[in-house]
């Protein structure tokens, strides 16, 4: 019920107080965001003005204050101790604060990558960037350990600022990054997993991109990286800034096409210095053959204990037996080593490892020798010469960063100095050639020699250096400092502790740049590359021939044996000794060679024993058990080890009447029109399934026929049971039924109804006469029913009365016994 108006009245408050203090709280609050709102657009106008007004051809720039920066930029800048800037960021900044492409060239640690990371950050702090507008920044890099530097300064400088940065690389949880993509603003990645990113993780546009990065540009737009750039390119916007830096930049007209540049700035920091290098960098470089490399590099290391350096080598194997091979030997310093070929997380704790060490010896690949920034490096050592300057350049580039001082040496065989030494003359490189002091050379190989003999993986590390090396040397383009014909393999291969140079089949036609950025499975090719074949594909084998008088060392019997191990296929292959055939006289490849063996005893000619044959068990597998010794006769109790001797299983599906079929499925387009025209495939098929069918037919009607029979041999088999049962009953005599005998009445037997009536027990009547055999269950007609014996008639079905069987004790003596009787038969 509604309370009365002046009841409702005196129930409002009397007073407005509270509400007259909320509404200026709120009022205060609004006005204060939109001052605040203000206040942000107005700054943004005016950092915008200022970088419109911002002359280029004025004095040069000097600090980052110099520049006008928002705040948030500025004040990560300065606690990050980033102050005075770089001439390639000087120049470079500017150009990329007014929207302009840059093309971006300066030495190596000339701190390139604050000339972009700054732009980026203002790029999308002028444009009002948010979470919710998705991809701004893309920055791609060549190298993962390139990556993870951006990104850690990336973090550093954009402290301040709201946006969300993300870093995908590979070796990491592709789901883990997927999840979290959508809502960042800047992507620091490597072409591989982004193009990874773009095809497969939903939700992932980058339609609405404001800036592309290259970082290491020159690498990026290289052979090894071209169809991942290009497939990159085709999901990416045409309308945005685009910044390419590296130390060697391209200006070539199909890359710029490819980047859809807008009249790029190309900016060159040492375009007119007397050096493509660091100017505190002091390079020499030292003629050594290459069978003393390793004893030259050796004697360096040791020399230089109390220092950092980087040995760059030019394939993974090479790093992996160097740093084996010398880990053994105690140099006296720590040694690392670092390859692509790592798991991620190896790979970042390496880089860690060396980053924070005071002495330390890095054995590497060219993965870090782009941008990667090493403190501290005193030394960077080229065992193997670059393939080109710019690789050089980028090599030696890893120390004297940021007007510090540092070293280089590159080892040169006879052979590679003209030529190499032409080409970085030409490109403003100078090298002083220095010599090794006779007192600091020391031989290894003995040591390695020994080293091989008694650990077998280093034996096989070092003949897959070898033909890394030579292979690496054979695919490089430039053949006047390349030439594999020149160089003294079997002196290398006996200073790596190999007894001799194993074969090596080259591929015609290769790119070095194609083979060394090969994926995993193009680089892992089967082993069969490693020997040479004949012109039937059959495999050669190296036959060695002792000259006359030769003496056999311990070592020759050594590297003549075979290897009992896991590795011994690969020492077979390479090594190429011959291996005993099968009993059969074929010359085959045996696993190992066994002395036990197990089996069957053979019979010569003359019916003697002669040797043991293995046993052979074929268990429908592609392979077949060869049980030869003790030790492969155990597999027999191994389920699991003898899967693979099984054959392999089939998926069936089974169909209505449980019968298992292969399951179909559907052919190529090429294989289905290889058997033929549709129309014709589809006559034959029609014209196989009708056959199919009337053998199905004809298989249905006998089986039909067969049931008939057998129902209809049942049936008859059954009336002849019931038949020899009547007959039996009757012959034996009324049983349960008394027949009644009796008197006269009118000339008529009182019991001729009795007589016609069915009784239980059957019997024969009194004058012992025998009736004629009948069945006593009558023959079921076409109207009625089976079981019940239902008749039909009219359309509606009659039942038909069971007749009723009554028992009799007694015989009856009146004729009220017997209308009694009768009575309860009519019943």
């Amino acid at each position: 019920m509604a309370a009365p108006k002046d009841a409702q009245k005196s129930k409002k408050p009397s007073s407005g107080r509270p509400k007259e203090s909320k509404e200026p709280k709120e009022s205060k609050k609004r006005v204060s965001r939109l001052e605040k709102r203000a206040k942000g657009v107005a700054d943004l106008e005016q950092l915008e003005k200022a970088v419109a007004d911002l002359d280029l051809s004025a004095a040069p720039l000097t600090k980052f204050s110099d520049i006008p920066l928002s705040e948030p930029t500025a004040s990560g800048l300065h606690a990050s101790h980033f102050h005075t800037l770089t001439e390639i960021q000087a120049r470079a900044t500017p150009l990329a604060l007014k929207h302009l492409d840059v093309l971006g060239a300066a030495k190596t640690g000339s701190g390139k990558t604050l000339a972009f990371l700054v732009p980026v950050l203002e790029k999308l702090y002028r444009a009002r960037w948010t979470e919710y507008d998705g991809l701004g920044a893309l920055i791609i890099s060549p190298t993962r350990e390139l990556a993870i530097q951006i990104f850690e300064v990336l973090k550093k400088i954009g402290r301040n600022h709201l946006f969300s940065a993300g870093l995908i690389i590979g070796g990491k949880s592709l789901k883990e990054e997927a999840s979290r993509l959508a809502r960042m603003n800047i992507l620091v990645c490597t072409p591989g997993r982004l193009l990874q990113h773009l095809d497969q993780t939903a939700g992932f546009d980058p339609s609405n991109l404001q800036i592309l990065v290259l970082d290491e540009a020159d690498r990026i737009m290289d052979m090894g990286f071209q169809k991942d750039v290009d497939a990159v390119l085709d999901h990416l916007p045409r309308t945005r800034q685009t910044l390419m830096f590296s130390a060697t930049q391209s200006k070539k007209v199909s890359d710029l096409a490819r980047l859809s540049l807008r009249d790029p700035e190309y900016v060159s920091v040492h375009g007119e210095a007397q050096s493509a290098t660091p100017v505190a960098l002091t390079q020499h470089y030292i003629l050594t053959p290459l069978p003393e490399k390793l004893d030259t590099l050796f004697g360096f290391i040791r020399s230089n204990v109390k220092s950092k350096m980087i040995i760059f080598l030019s394939s993974g194997k090479q790093v992996r037996f160097a740093y084996e091979a010398f880990k053994s030997l105690r140099p006296g310093i720590p040694l690392l080593h670092l390859h692509g070929r790592q798991k991620q997380g190896a790979r970042i704790e390496i880089t860690s490892r060396f980053t924070t060490a005071q002495y330390s010896c890095l054995f590497a690949t060219d993965v870090v020798a782009r941008g990667v920034d090493f403190p501290a490096v005193d030394w960077v050592v080229q065992v193997d010469c670059p393939e080109d300057v710019d690789t050089y350049i980028h090599r030696v580039g890893r120390t004297a960063r940021f007007e510090s001082k540092g070293q280089a040496v590159l080892f040169l065989d006879p052979s590679e100095e003209e030529g190499m030494l032409k080409r970085l003359e030409h490109r403003k490189v100078p090298l002083k050639r220095v010599n090794v002091k006779e007192g600091k050379k020391k031989s290894i190989k003995s040591e390695l020699q020994q080293l091989c003999f008694q650990n077998p993986d280093v034996k096989y590390l070092a003949q897959k250096a070898f033909i890394s090396y030579t292979r690496s040397v054979n695919y490089q383009k430039d053949k006047s400092v390349f030439k594999l014909g020149e160089l003294d393999l079997d002196g290398f291969a006996g200073s790596m502790g190999l007894p001799g140079a194993p074969q090596i089949k080259f591929h015609k036609g290769e790119d070095v740049k194609k083979v060394k950025n090969a994926s995993r499975m193009m680089n892992m090719s089967s082993d069969d590359s490693d020997s040479e074949f004949d012109e039937e594909g059959n495999r050669k084998e190296k036959t060695k021939k002792r000259k006359k008088g030769e003496v056999r060392t311990k070592y020759d019997k050594m590297f003549e044996r075979t290897n009992q191990d896991v590795l011994s296929s690969h020492y077979s292959k390479l090594v190429g000794d011959e291996i005993a055939g099968a009993a059969d006289g074929d010359e085959e490849e045996n696993f190992l060679t066994v002395k036990r063996v197990l089996g069957d005893e053979e019979l010569d000619e003359s019916g003697q024993t002669g040797a043991a044959m293995p046993k052979v068990i074929d268990f429908g597998g592609k392979e077949q058990l060869i049980i030869d010794s003790k030790r492969r006769e155990k597999l027999l109790k191994s389920k699991k080890k003898l899967l693979k001797y099984m054959p392999a299983g089939e998926r069936l599906v089974f169909d209505d009447d449980g019968v298992a079929h292969q399951i179909y499925e559907l052919k190529n387009e090429e294989d289905f029109k290889q058997e033929g025209p549709a129309e014709e495939q589809r006559r034959k098929f029609l014209e196989s399934e009708a056959e199919r069918v009337r053998e199905a037919d004809v298989e249905d009607k006998m089986l039909a026929k067969d049931r008939m029979r057998e129902k209809k041999d049942k049936r008859k088999a059954r009336e002849r049971e019931e038949r020899e049962e009547a007959r039996a009953e009757r012959e034996g005599g009324g049983g349960d039924v008394a027949m009644l005998a009796g008197g006269e009445d009118d000339g008529e037997d009182p019991l001729a109804l009795l007589k016609s009536l069915p009784t239980q027990g059957g019997g024969g009547d009194s004058s012992g006469e025998e009736e004629d055999e009948r069945p006593r269950k009558k023959a079921r007609k076409w109207f009625q029913d089976e079981e019940s014996g239902d008749e039909v008639a009219g359309g509606k079905g009659k039942k038909k009365r069971k007749a009723n069987v009554i028992e009799i004790h007694e015989e009856p003596e009146t004729l009220e016994d017997l209308e009694a009787l009768a009575a309860g038969l009519l019943e």
